[in-house]
């Protein structure tokens, strides 16, 4: 299989070219067009009832897209839901978390399941994240480009929640305010922040999408 990740890191699309037999999973709805020889089916997003609802909540489809080269080699256009860039990574019997539907693409073997709790997350113990792991290749997206930050033993650094994309299953976080008293909290408008531990990478989104639904409301007339 050959890849291509296409147009910038503002409007991304990545362009598989699939052998015939090969096979590639996606995000439901995330194909743009692709060739008649690709044959389309809809597949649980985890292992059975309960990993296909874990998947879910952590901001996956209830099924994926499985697209395999049936009648002959052929190519397939995936873009992501929102504007933003589109990044490989290589996983060798390993693992990466992501950040809510940050998952594109990747090899149909990999297993995709949820890490977290509500009550971790209000502890300020953990969030919601995607874990993908096992061996193949996988493909996140971002809103606005992605920044890759690599992190030796020890060394810490923080990023605000709404601009994580993935990072390394080596790298350990936790949750806390981004300033210790309310009023800077509230002057500066950072609430949450994660704060990274490494060895390991962490990958930042340049836009959040929150903030920018935000600003879109604004816009919006109410009555």
């Amino acid at each position: 299989m050959e890849y291509y990740i296409e147009n910038g890191d503002s409007f991304s699309t990545l362009r598989l070219n699939l052998k015939k037999g090969e096979s590639f999973r996606a995000e439901a709805g995330a194909m743009l067009s692709m060739s008649p020889t690709i044959n389309l089916e809809a597949k649980s997003s985890g292992k059975g009832v309960l990993g296909t609802l874990k998947a879910a909540v952590g901001g996956e489809s209830f099924f994926a897209s499985l697209f395999t080269a049936e009648t002959g080699d052929g190519e397939v256009i995936l873009a992501p839901n929102v504007m933003g860039g589109i990044m490989k990574i290589d996983l060798n019997n390993s693992k990466i978390f992501t950040q809510g539907s940050a998952y594109l693409a990747g090899s149909p073997d990999l297993n995709i399941s949820t890490r977290g709790s509500f009550k971790a997350m209000i502890s300020g113990e953990g969030l919601f994240l995607q874990t993908i792991q096992g061996s193949g290749i996988v493909f996140v997206s971002s809103f606005g480009a992605i920044i890759e930050k690599t992190l030796k033993p020890g060394e810490s650094y923080i990023v605000d929640t709404g601009h994580i994309v993935a990072f390394d299953e080596t790298v350990k976080y936790h949750i806390r305010k981004a300033s210790r008293g309310l009023f800077s909290t509230l002057a500066t408008g950072e609430m949450l922040v994660c704060e990274y531990t490494g060895p390991g990478k962490i990958w930042i989104q340049s836009r959040n999408l929150a903030s920018f639904a935000g600003l879109i409301a604004r816009f919006i007339p109410t009555k």
